[in-house]
């Protein structure tokens, strides 16, 4: 499934996953996915804790995007200033199953909470 498939929401949302879908070659430095963050972006994840900048979640999502295989997203709801999307992300040696909640201001993410478990994660391969 394309990220366009998910919801019809924000093209900041759209971007997001199509950037996380895109693998590591694509994502480079993560020179697509700074602009679609605000300048005080915050990100509040399992392993990183609470991350502050759009830099440094740029470096932290690498792993993510380096191990995944493919997302399969299962719901999402979306409004103006925020959505929330429950997908499955299968990862070297299993499916794990993630919750991430955005909230948007001026048509880019501002933040971003992630909740999954976090062993499981990393017994999948996940880094």
């Amino acid at each position: 499934m394309t990220a366009e498939g998910i919801i019809d929401t924000s093209a900041a949302l759209r971007s997001y996953y199509a950037i996380l879908l895109g693998g590591i070659d694509r994502y480079g430095e993560g020179g697509e996915l700074i602009p679609l963050l605000a300048e005080n972006f915050t990100f509040d994840g399992p392993l990183a804790g609470q991350v502050s900048g759009a830099d440094r979640f740029a470096r932290g999502v690498k792993g993510f995007i380096e191990a995944v295989r493919q997302i399969t997203f299962i719901e999402a709801v979306a409004t103006d200033d925020g959505a929330a999307v429950l997908y499955d992300a299968v990862l070297p040696s299993a499916t794990v199953r993630f919750a991430e909640f955005f909230e948007f201001k001026d048509g880019i993410i501002k933040t971003i909470r992630l909740h999954y478990n976090a062993a499981d994660y990393l017994a999948a391969g996940g880094h």
